[in-house]
């Protein structure tokens, strides 16, 4: 009985871990803002340059987990030099407008959380 409890479990566990996964991506410092730069398709630079404080080693790699993920698709076009254009894609477009309500939220509600955060601070400080 205890084997199959302990199988149960780390089966459970196992098919948690995309969602754990895909969770922590999304939930990341850069992806929704990344995600948000992409509502309309950009090149890299471009992108990079929309995203104040971001490494280019940082933005290549959000990316390309956004891309594997299938939220983002990268596009080669063949000139010279290569031209690189990233855009959402339908998944990661239905992704985003989920998120619209809740960035939306936060826009409404800055100044009672930095409030919060103000007040919270002093009463630590105290």
């Amino acid at each position: 009985m205890a084997l199959l409890d302990m199988t149960a479990t780390r089966r459970l566990r196992d098919e948690a871990a995309p969602l754990e996964e895909f969770l922590d991506r999304v939930s990341g410092k850069w992806t929704i803002r990344i995600l948000s730069g992409l509502r309309h398709p950009r090149r890299f630079t471009e992108l990079e340059r929309s995203l104040d404080g971001i490494s280019r080693r940082m933005l290549t790699l959000t990316l390309r987990n956004l891309e594997r993920d299938g939220l983002v698709v990268r596009t080669v076009f063949p000139t010279v030099p290569p031209k690189v254009e990233y855009a959402l894609s339908p998944l990661g477009s239905e992704l985003l407008d989920s998120l619209t309500p809740l960035t939306a939220w936060v826009e409404r509600n800055r100044s009672v959380l930095e409030a919060a955060r103000n007040a919270y601070r002093d009463r630590a400080a105290a």
